[in-house]
Order: structure tokens, then sequence, then C-alpha cells
């Protein structure tokens, strides 16, 4: 199987590396995680605007390039190799994914405006009790007149305090666990009834619950089917999944990079401790850790138009495998830096958060695992 980019899949990759490795320093990025807005909305609007990125795996009819799942595992890839703060996962990927998945006047004109730069969306799919999965939905919306009115909680929806508007799912019949009933809506923000608790979290982003309470909305605000959006749902879901591993390639490749560049040069016995061969079989098996992480990630990325089994599965395996492979490389990395490598001051240890974080988004490596399992003794 070839595996090779394209000539405009490697231009791709090579003008978001050549932006980030000038404008997107560690210490750019760690004052705008420490700063009030939290990110940096002028790389937002370069990335959108002045490269369009955002419509890179969009289709040409509503403003993109006619791109893929494989633009989008470049794009997280590098994003991933900065720690890029911006919400390219929530924003473009989940977000976006919903709108052109559920489709609609409504929805098409909020993704192109996302494809524009002109919005931030986030979505608001976690609840205190549902763990990861996206069936387990309390959140209620009820006919009121022509419209809607919902009540309930989402909790841990990143870029939420960056959003205009956030992307929820309710349910509009059926039971607590029922796989039917379940709907998605658009919810402004600044609706009356919204009431966002915002919080960083321990990878320097920022995310927030948010309260539903008595919130109205026009019936507009429904995207997709009644009562069945969870097949979309799911489906935008394993392509974040998919996002994700390509993010971790980035996050292991830099931690790999960085490590050997510290162990050339920091000095014990008078020689580099790069140079001792024990330090060189850790290095060795980092590196076949970080292309095991490459490959899992081609492999969820390329299963992403298989049918919804295979397409799952796929994306199950590859999570695990990356859940393993962040938290071989991350700590060996922080290990082989010393008490140095949880310091504020060296970025090793922000990488090592992140990829402690990505291990338990969108479902930690024990769920995907017990997923794969019920997938394949399904399908046996």
């Amino acid at each position: 199987m070839d595996f090779s980019f394209t000539d405009e899949q490697r231009q791709l990759r090579d003008s978001i590396s050549a932006l980030l490795r000038d404008r997107y320093g560690f210490d750019a990025r760690r004052n705008a995680s420490r700063s009030e807005p939290g990110w940096r909305p002028d790389i937002w609007r370069t990335l959108t605007r002045e490269l369009g990125l955002g419509g890179a795996a969009f289709p040409e009819r509503l403003g993109g390039a006619g791109g893929g799942a494989v633009e989008t595992m470049i794009i997280m890839e590098e994003l991933g190799s900065v720690l890029a703060l911006e919400p390219w996962l929530e924003t473009i990927v989940l977000a976006g994914g919903l709108l052109q998945a559920c489709g609609g006047a409504v929805a098409d004109a909020a993704l192109r405006d996302i494809i524009a730069g002109d919005a931030v969306l986030a979505f608001g799919w976690a609840e205190p009790a549902s763990r990861y999965a996206f069936s387990d939905v309390v959140t209620t919306a009820r006919r009121d007149g022509s419209g809607w009115k919902l009540d309930g909680h989402k909790t841990l929806v990143a870029a939420a305090p960056w959003a205009g508007a956030i992307i929820v799912s309710a349910r509009t019949g059926g039971g607590v666990h029922d796989r039917d009933g379940i709907s998605l809506f658009i919810v402004p923000v600044d609706r009356p009834g919204v009431t966002l608790r915002a919080y960083p979290t321990i990878d320097g982003r920022r995310s927030a619950d948010v309260l539903l309470e008595g919130v109205t909305l026009p019936a507009e605000a429904l995207i997709g089917p009644e009562g069945g959006a969870l097949p979309l749902i799911e489906q935008v879901g394993d392509a974040g999944v998919a996002a994700l591993c390509a993010e971790a390639v980035g996050i292991t490749r830099r931690l790999l990079s960085d490590t050997i560049a510290y162990t050339a040069q920091r000095r014990q016995f008078g020689q580099p401790i790069g140079g001792f061969q024990a330090l060189q079989h850790r290095m060795v098996d980092m590196y076949q850790q970080v292309e095991h992480a490459a490959s899992a990630s081609y492999l969820a990325t390329l299963h992403l138009g298989s049918a919804p089994h295979e397409r799952a599965k796929a994306v199950s395996a590859a999570k695990v495998a990356i859940g393993g492979v962040c938290k071989f490389v991350g700590q060996n990395a922080v290990q082989l830096h010393g008490g140095m490598g949880m310091t504020e001051e060296l970025s090793i240890g922000h990488y090592f958060k992140r990829a402690t974080v990505i291990e338990g988004e969108l479902g930690s490596s024990d769920w995907h695992l017990r997923r794969y399992d019920r997938l394949a003794r399904n399908a046996a």
C-alpha cells in the first residue's frame, strides 16, 4: 500500500510548518496560554483566512478546498508539534464536521463562517455522568411553540470560552441510554439561560461547564434529523479521535527530538549523556514507538470512510495504540531530562501534559479497548 503524500499535501505540510516555525515558538505559546484570552486569535486568522486552511478538508461547494481526512491529519500533526492552543479539533474537526454531516441552510451558513475564519464553535456532548458515551444524554429539548426549550448540563466543553456558539446534543425523545431520540442544536453562548463556567486545563488550554436553564431557541436551531443524530455524532467523534491521534504523532516526535538534543548537550563524567549506550537504547525504543504512533494515525485516518463498524474498530485500535505511545515516550522523555523535565521553563513537561490529556480525550485507552472488544465480538 502506498502511503506517499501528493504534491499538494506536501505543500500543505510545508506551508503550515514554515508558519508555525516562524511564529509559534514555545515562549510565545506559553505566554498566550497564560494571557487573558488564553489563545492567539491572530494565528487563527492567519491559518483560516490567509492560508485558507479552514476549508482544507471541506468540499468546494461550501468554500473549502475539496480535501478530506488526510489533510486534517497533516494539519493536526503540525499543530501538535508546537502544542498549538487554537481550537482546530473543536471547531474545524468536531463542530465543522457535525455541520457538514447535518447539512441544511443553517448548518451550511455556519460552516462557511468557520471556513472563512469568522466563527469559533465548540461541541458540547459530555455530561457529568456520561463518561465517554455519546448516547448517554440527560439534557432535554422540548417543543416550545414553534421553537425549542433546552435544559441540561454539559461538562468539559473544550474551547467553549472562545466560542460564539456551541453545538449541543439533547434528548428530544427516548430514555437516558437510548440510541434513538438524540438531536443537535446550535446554541449561541449569549442566549438567555446559557451560563459558562470557564477554567484552564492542565495542558494549558481552556474549557467550560455549560449550564442550560430554560434556553429558548427558534425552530431552525435544530440541525440534522430530529431524534436521529447519534450516528452522525459517532461518525464525527471517530474523526475527532483520528485527529487526536495525528496530534499525538506531532507531540511525540517533538518529545523525541527534544530529548535527543538535550542528551547531546547534557554532560556527565566529561561526556554527553547521549553517548551512554543504555540511554541510546531508550531513545531507539522511543523512536520505534513514535513510528508506531504514525502507523496508528494512518490506520485511523484511512478508515474514516469505511463502513461504521470497520471505522469504529480501526479508530479504537489506533486510540489504544496512541495512548500507550504517549505514555511511553512522554515518561521516557521526562526521565531522560531528569528534574528539568517537569519544570515550567522547559517545553518537555508541557508536551508531556498534553500527551497525557490526549490519552483520555474522546475516550480513554481502556474505554476504546472495551469498545474494540465489543465490536470484534459482534462481528464474530
